[in-house]
């Protein structure tokens, strides 16, 4: 529908689950999705409502003590438009990581300054992989918030561990690699291994039988 995004449907797929708030919205999304669908805060606060504008949400506004609120839910227009999103073809992973921008320009900073940058993503991507092993013991010791959703909410909690795993796993191995290197990093030997190892994950790639699984 015009003037929907992604962060729309995120919003609608969560009225679909039960009936929130605009605050509960926002945390929720921040609890739920900001490892792969991160959006500022004060953006969110918009999206219930543009839902109600389209007719896929509805609002009351109730009161808890003297304190007023709105809590919105889903419509059977809503339901009906999320199962058609859902059904249209996902764009696939991009990768949004400021660090590696830095890392792709490190000559310009030197190779102090890449080692410093390289270990600030080792730390904080062994603190994600930490934090991964807590979510999974919590689900595996109590279900969560909602156990009738764990089926799918653990695809996805594995690829984020997967990921994790592997920017840690590259920044030891850039670190690694770099060590030889020279202080003018436009000196350094060229990474032809490092090369020859991209190409050989596409020659796997393409090793697929016709179900579409590697070989």
């Amino acid at each position: 529908m015009k003037g929907l995004s992604t962060t729309s449907y995120a919003i609608l797929g969560l009225l679909a689950i039960r009936p929130w708030t605009t605050y509960e919205l926002a945390k929720q999304m921040e609890v739920s999705l900001r490892n792969f669908w991160p959006r500022a805060e004060r953006r969110l606060y918009e999206e219930p409502r543009k839902l109600v504008d389209h007719g896929l949400a509805s609002v009351t506004r109730e009161r808890v003590g003297s304190r007023p609120r709105s809590v919105y839910r889903i419509t059977p227009a809503g339901r009906d438009a999320l199962r058609a999103w859902l059904a249209e073809p996902g764009a696939l992973a991009s990768l949004e990581f400021e660090a590696l921008v830095k890392v792709f320009f490190a000559e310009q900073g030197g190779k102090d300054v890449l080692v410093a940058n390289l270990r600030r993503v080792l730390d904080g991507t062994r603190e994600r992989v930490a934090r991964d092993a807590d979510w999974a013991d919590h689900y595996l010791r109590t279900g969560g918030q909602f156990p009738e959703r764990l089926p799918v909410i653990s695809l996805v909690g594995v690829l984020q561990a997967e990921l994790n795993r592997t920017v840690a796993d590259w920044a030891r191995w850039a670190l690694d690699t770099i060590d030889e290197w020279p202080e003018d990093l436009t000196e350094a030997s060229p990474a032809r291994g490092a090369l020859e190892r991209v190409r050989r994950h596409g020659e796997f790639q393409g090793e697929e039988g016709a179900d579409g699984r590697a070989r």
